[in-house]
């Protein structure tokens, strides 16, 4: 058997066109499922079946294993002002915010994070000087931030 060009000049294994990739194979360790909510609902994981993607023992290449960590957005913040003391509850909507790992306003992390769904998520906002500050969520594929994301206002008579 022989490969060739399409003006029928023979292909030989050292002019092969192909490129070289670093795209290394890696065994998977454990079962791996994903989870698809069931009918339209609500998107939340609660309403999910999950299904087996690999199990343990499956080979699989780097890259496919990539594409199934999708880096989050944020479309929107609610509300966008709150007071310099903190305190705030947050409502930060998306896509891909079920990895999200922690916020942070200004730098300084807010608490009692929790990941409503993959659009969805609500944190308290920390104490903060007066003033506009960039929102960082730390996700599994690398830092999503808003900057100006978040405006402390100033305590009343001061």
């Amino acid at each position: 058997m022989g490969l060739y060009r399409q003006d029928g000049s023979r292909i030989t294994k050292a002019t092969f066109p192909a490129a070289a990739l670093d795209d290394p194979p890696v065994r998977v360790t454990e079962d791996v499922y994903v989870s698809e909510p069931y009918g339209r609902g609500d998107g939340r994981p609660e309403g999910s079946k999950r299904f087996m993607l690999y199990p343990a023992g499956t080979i699989v290449l780097r890259s496919a294993v990539d594409r199934m960590f999708n880096a989050a957005a944020i479309a929107s913040i609610d509300p966008i002002k709150g007071p310099a003391a903190g305190g705030a509850t947050v409502t930060i909507k998306g896509s891909n915010l079920d990895g999200i790992s922690a916020v942070s306003f200004g730098g300084t992390a807010g608490t009692d994070l929790h990941i409503r769904s993959a659009g969805e998520l609500t944190v308290k906002t920390p104490p903060g000087e007066a003033g506009a500050v960039t929102v960082e969520l730390a996700d599994d594929s690398g830092a999503v931030s808003k900057s100006n994301g978040f405006t402390y206002e100033a305590p009343a008579g001061g």
